[in-house]
């Protein structure tokens, strides 16, 4: 990795082509020609410029996605020729891995480990998909209630797709997205955040190299005010696909409501992660890190919400505080450092207040707290502890999005289920325990959508993923991630049948 972060950072966004919407297999300004700057958030310096849009370039793109889908034969393929295009797409991601790697890494501040990973699972979700394209089968016959009938149920594309992405995870999100929604036939509109539109816009050169036909795949820059609702307002769309937070989750689902149209809602989480008396300390403390503090903390399922029972609580503590001091914070494509900054200075902003009013809470503050200095201007701030925090505290109970753990005590099992499940979301959680009756009660009691036993964070494309309660609706990924953009339709057909006579003959 570069000694000199910012020139391989220029060399990182050098390296990507077009920086317009993709719209019909073409690269296009915005209509009214505005453009918008894209930030490395680890220096606050521009990195690309990219258009702008607004409510005419959605139309644009979801008219292409319409033509593409209603005028060609694209839903009507056979399914394996989805499946080849998926795996020829997941070649190219394999190809260019490393380079997505920097581009992803200057886009969004983590570290260019981090993004290699990413990129070894976005092409492990291509080819996911494609196998599960190969594996749809024909019609299914019903037992029609009739002797000279035949009753089937087919399976058919949801339609016009409108794919809303967070910055946090640009190109693996949309990945998640895009790969069944290929693989059942879809079209779509892909609106990435703004502030990391750059990997989106690679992705959109390699489906055209791919050989996905024009109109299947389009991607609309820009706001969520402007672009985002015009795609989830619009009634050519037929499927809206969103992944963000809770407040923007129902204004979508609000929207969509007018055309009643299919929603899938991937939204926060407040994860906690519960560490039993019996469990293997020194392993947990690990996971405890792992499952929390990748990309500064910026994870919907980061597990930042510990719950510790009371007779190990002080030495777990300890170990965390004294290990979240000599993380090694910096510019993602410097050697050696194991957290970049948050996205951007407004989230340093919001993570530093959350932090304030938990400490006029009563919290007690144990390691961090402040921003940190690292040589770069952009927003990098402290891996904090805060310890003696309680469930009527904000922090506890609100997505920070950021490298900020509460620690709460707990006495009994019964307790520390209480506590986990007393939160509004239920996306994930994870425990840690050599206790196997334990295991299965626990892991049963739980009212989240992935429940980690003795590991946190671990998720594939074979695993569904979604929450409970008002951390989403639907899932991703897995053979329910496909099933998100099928269409379940009945056909009966009458061989030969005998009329009632009942209207008319009296």
């Amino acid at each position: 990795m570069s000694a000199d972060p910012r020139a391989a950072a220029a060399a990182a966004a050098q390296w990507l082509g077009a920086r317009e919407h993709f719209i019909d297999g073409a690269f296009c300004p915005s209509a009214d020609g505005e453009r918008r700057q894209v930030l490395d958030p680890a220096t606050l310096e521009t990195i690309a410029e990219v258009a702008e849009g607004e409510g005419a370039d959605a139309e644009r793109a979801i008219t292409a996605a319409r033509r593409a889908f209603d005028d060609s034969d694209w839903s009507r393929r056979p399914a394996a020729e989805r499946a080849q295009l998926l795996e020829a797409l997941a070649a190219l991601i394999e190809r260019d891995a490393d380079a997505l790697a920097r581009l992803e890494t200057v886009d969004s501040g983590k570290t260019v480990e981090e993004s290699r990973w990413d990129m070894g699972d976005v092409a492990s979700v291509m080819r996911y998909y494609a196998a599960r394209a190969r594996e749809l089968g024909p019609d299914a016959p019903l037992e029609a209630p009739a002797p000279n009938a035949r009753s089937v149920v087919a399976r058919e594309a949801a339609g016009v797709c409108a794919m809303i992405c967070p910055w946090n995870y640009p190109l693996l999100q949309a990945s998640w997205k895009v790969a069944p929604a290929i693989a059942a036939g879809c079209t779509m509109v892909l609106k990435p955040s703004e502030l990391t539109p750059l990997s989106t816009l690679r992705l959109a050169e390699l489906v055209r190299e791919a050989g996905i036909p024009d109109g299947v795949f389009n991607v609309a820059l820009g706001t969520g005010a402007r672009v985002g609702a015009a795609l989830v307002e619009s009634p050519a769309v037929d499927l809206v696909s969103f992944t963000g937070g809770l407040a923007s989750g129902r204004a979508v689902m609000a929207a969509a409501a007018r055309t009643v149209k299919r929603v899938a809602l991937e939204l926060g989480g407040k994860n906690p992660n519960i560490i039993f008396a019996d469990a293997d300390l020194d392993r947990a403390l690990e996971h405890v890190l792992e499952g929390a503090l990748f990309h500064a903390g910026q994870i919907c399922s980061a597990g930042t919400r510990l719950l510790v029972e009371s007779s190990v609580h002080d030495a777990l503590v300890d170990a965390l505080a004294a290990r979240l001091e000599r993380i090694r914070l910096g510019h993602g494509l410097v050697e050696g450092t194991e957290m970049g900054p948050l996205i951007s200075e407004p989230q340093r902003v919001k993570v530093n207040h959350f932090v304030l009013e938990a400490l006029e809470a009563g919290a007690e503050l144990r390691a961090g707290g402040v921003p940190a200095t690292t040589g770069f201007d952009g927003a990098f701030y402290r891996p904090t502890l805060l310890g003696g925090c309680d469930a009527s505290m904000r922090a506890v109970q609100e997505e920070i999005f950021g490298p900020v753990f509460t620690v709460e005590r707990f006495d009994s099992e019964a307790q520390a289920l209480a506590l986990a499940n007393g939160t509004v979301y239920g996306l994930a959680a994870g425990f840690f325990t050599r206790d196997e009756a334990r295991i299965e009660r626990v892991s049963r009691a739980l009212r989240f959508g992935t429940v980690w036993v003795n590991n946190f964070n671990v998720y594939f494309a074979a695993a569904p993923w979604g929450g409970y309660k008002q951390s989403g609706v639907g899932r991703e990924l897995g053979h329910a991630g496909l099933d998100e953009y099928l269409e379940t339709k009945h056909i009966y057909r009458s061989f030969e049948s005998s009329p009632l006579g009942w209207f008319g003959r009296r």
